[in-house]
């Protein structure tokens, strides 16, 4: 596992054709690790047939939700869709 509970990550702002599990309203956004949920296959690839593997480490992050009451939403996010924040 690459990140920790508490440490700030951001959510990949990439481009991605075809199927993911990373909400589009997520990317780009910061926010703080959770929790982690461990390693499981791959979604990614097994939506194509594939194994899945090497797993992936699934992480759940609290983003803001952009209002004036300090609001969270928490989304679980897969370790090769985030990056470290500052």
């Amino acid at each position: 596992m690459t990140y920790h509970a508490g440490q700030r990550v951001r959510v990949a702002a990439r481009e991605h054709a075809g199927h993911h599990r990373t909400p589009a309203y997520a990317k780009g956004k910061s926010g703080r690790v959770e929790r982690i949920h461990g390693t499981f296959k791959n979604p990614e690839t097994r939506a194509y047939g594939e194994d899945g593997l090497p797993g992936k480490a699934l992480y759940m992050v609290a983003l803001d939700a952009g209002t004036d009451t300090g609001a969270r939403i928490y989304v679980d996010i897969f370790e090769h869709w985030l990056e470290e924040a500052e």
